[in-house]
């Protein structure tokens, strides 16, 4: 798999994920297992949806 998520879209996602987990236990609803999804994107840097349309967050490389 090829990076496809920076840095700052990677913290974004990785919070964003968590705050659904805690809203999904705050009002008791099975949603907040949504939150898993972007917490799994922002820790693999990768993102299927990207793909499709050739989108990358990721910084080119340095050489």
């Amino acid at each position: 798999m090829k990076c496809n998520v920076g840095g700052a879209d990677r913290m974004i996602r990785i919070i964003a994920g968590v705050v659904i987990i805690l809203l999904g236990f705050y009002f008791q609803s099975w949603w907040g297992a949504v939150g898993v999804i972007p917490i799994l994107t922002g820790t693999f840097r990768w993102c299927p949806a990207y793909i499709p349309f050739g989108f990358s967050t990721c910084e080119a490389d340095k050489k």
